[in-house]
């Protein structure tokens, strides 16, 4: 989940990315009461086009009266997307925003200069045990988006496009790909989508943008003959044209890319900026604690308590 990203040593930091690794295996991490796995940061891969963070999470079973319960927590220079495939999530941010998320739908809050948000699972829900699975992803934002104020949009499954045929099943959740345009307003040039594929069903890569990638839900597909499992995501080459096909099974697969940003980004808690010295003043204004005049405010309804600065 959003609140807790890479603190983790081996994630790269600014200037430090390698080489880039065409294969990335997620990272195990237990958030709580439920696991995730990391694929983005990686070890020699900070972005695939401004996707800088990638968490599949879930799917988690949670009894009666137990739940997500994410106090509110301040992000900077990103723009969080959540798509779910079961469950809920009641989401509350400092614009006053208080909205729930459902299967399907997309929530993007653009941090931008500041925001504070909390999500959780109450209400009716934990009224009877329920399942929770989805995955969420952050966006780095470019360099002149990085201080404009915070916004929060939100589509419902049915304002995505959908693309079908030939035994696949596409949902274009942000950006541009296969000639359609999901409504959602992003900073820079992206696509990210959501893909069912029948057994043995071929999907050619959109070749009009600079970095691509792949992350394989469920099932396994091929690509130029090899074959890659779920909990696996593929970076391929810039201009390369490219065709994934299902395994017997099918595949469910999320493909994402974009435009690289202008440089590497650093990564504190849920922090993301251009300069170390943003990420600094980000601190020492969430540590003041001045929400009534401060950079960082808490949501309304939503203010009797928050998540502390890490003590690294």
């Amino acid at each position: 989940m959003s609140w807790n990203p890479a603190l983790d040593d081996h994630c790269p930091m600014g200037a430090g990315i390698d080489a880039i690794d065409t294969l990335i295996v997620p990272r195990a991490r237990d958030l709580g009461p439920f696991a995730v796995r990391r694929a983005l940061p990686a070890p020699k891969r900070q972005m695939v086009g401004p996707f800088i963070f990638f968490d599949q999470m879930g799917p988690a079973e949670f009894v009666t009266g137990q739940g997500v319960d994410i106090r509110p927590h301040p992000h900077i220079g990103l723009a969080t997307v959540t798509y779910l495939f079961q469950g809920r999530l009641h989401h509350r941010d400092s614009l006053g925003t208080d909205n729930w998320i459902a299967p399907g739908d997309v929530n993007l809050m653009t941090a931008g200069h500041g925001i504070t948000h909390s999500e959780r699972v109450d209400g009716e829900i934990l009224a009877r045990p329920y399942t929770l699975s989805g995955v969420q992803t952050w966006l780095a934002l470019p360099k002149d988006a990085e201080d404009r104020p915070a916004a929060f949009h939100h589509a419902p499954c049915a304002a995505l496009p959908m693309l079908e045929g030939e035994g696949k099943r596409l949902r274009l959740i942000l950006g541009t790909a296969y000639g359609q345009t999901a409504p959602m307003p992003v900073a820079s040039e992206m696509f990210y989508i959501d893909a069912a594929l029948d057994p043995f069903a071929r999907l050619p890569l959109p070749d009009d943008h600079e970095d691509r990638g792949v992350y394989v839900l469920d099932g396994a597909v091929s690509v130029a003959g090899q074959w890659f499992e779920a909990g696996r995501m593929m970076v391929f080459r810039p201009g390369d044209r490219l065709s994934l096909q299902a395994g017997e099974a099918g595949a469910r697969l999320m493909l994402l890319g974009g435009a690289t940003l202008e440089g590497p980004r650093y990564i504190w808690w849920n922090f993301v900026a251009s300069s170390q010295e943003r990420i600094a003043a980000a601190k020492e204004a969430w540590r003041a604690g001045d929400w009534a005049h401060g950079r960082f405010q808490l949501p309304p309804g939503d203010d009797k308590e928050f998540l502390p600065l890490p003590p690294r």
